[in-house]
């Protein structure tokens, strides 16, 4: 899908040629996307798919734009995040009522932290899922407050970042290092006069691939779900919903209220009547799937 498009344009050779060249795609319509996308769905069309993942590409650039400080070439992270792109428009169902941007975002940020977590040595990122987030969010935190210099935090700047990301000042300080630390080699040997190497002291505390599908699975469930539940919102709720609850730097009531023409205590309302009805269908829709479930364990039985 959309291969003839990514091979002959590939953003890991000239970057700038390539985000050149992505700027000559046309952006779609609604009406010409949900037509594209339904002969994709429908048909298998692989031009309309080219079409749909290439009318993207600027989308997964600016994604990728905002993960440019961990080190890796810029060129590999758009390309990850175009890999997440191809895999949202397979998936991408064009009845549910909103646009193929707003569920590739989805996609391409977690193409792209995958990839990211894949690239960074073991002996510089933890595993736990805080782990996980106190590192994709502890250099913006750091920019935020303007304590970018290398080396450790001054205490109250490790206090607030602990506060704003609900970890400890432990956590803080021992990813700050690990993350300002240049890279290590597992083969180092551990003194000058021992044989054994880093890696004979490392274990593999990493899942096993039953895990990591189940973990997969578990995600694709949610999407869809959250996908469904937005489905029963207003136009007016989704965007308020988006730009409350679903976006890394949320919008303000105050700006809601100038975008929507109320005021930000109708905008609050507005917000808390949606989320209560997102809950609530989300709910409704895992209940349907376990009953679903439980009626294929049922018939396998049989």
């Amino acid at each position: 899908m959309a291969a003839r498009a990514l091979t002959a344009l590939s953003p890991e050779g000239s970057l700038s040629r390539y985000l050149t060249e992505i700027r000559k795609f046309p952006m779609l319509e609604q009406s010409e996307e949900y037509m594209l996308a339904k002969r994709f769905a429908e048909h298998g069309d692989a031009e309309a798919a080219e079409k749909l993942v290439t009318s993207h590409l600027r989308l997964v650039a600016k994604i990728a734009m905002g993960y440019r400080g961990y080190g890796l070439p810029l060129g590999e992270v758009i390309s990850e995040g175009n890999v997440g792109l191809m895999q949202s428009v397979k998936k991408f169902d064009p009845e549910k009522g909103f646009r193929l941007a707003t569920y590739a975002m989805w996609w391409i940020r977690a193409s792209i932290q995958e990839y990211i977590l894949r690239s960074w040595s073991l002996v510089k990122m933890g595993t736990t899922a805080a782990q996980k987030k106190l590192f994709f969010n502890l250099r913006k935190v750091k920019g935020q407050m303007k304590a970018l210099e290398e080396g450790d935090l001054r205490p109250e700047n490790v206090t607030t970042i602990a506060t704003k990301l609900g970890v400890t000042e432990n956590e803080v300080i021992s990813m700050n290092r690990r993350m300002s630390a240049p890279d290590s080699s597992l083969n180092a040997p551990l003194r000058a006069d021992s044989d054994g190497e880093w890696q004979d002291w490392l274990t593999d505390d990493s899942a096993d691939q039953e895990t990591i599908l189940a973990e997969r699975d578990e995600m694709d469930e949610r999407q869809s779900l959250l996908k469904d539940a937005l489905g029963e919102l207003t136009d007016r709720e989704q965007a308020i919903i988006q730009a409350r609850r679903l976006k890394e730097e949320p919008a303000t009531l105050e700006e809601l209220s100038s975008q929507f023409g109320v005021s930000r205590e109708r905008v609050r309302q507005i917000e808390v009547r949606a989320f209560e009805k997102l809950q609530k269908a989300m709910k409704a829709g895992l209940g349907r799937l376990r009953s679903d479930a439980a009626g294929a364990v049922a018939a396998a039985a049989h």
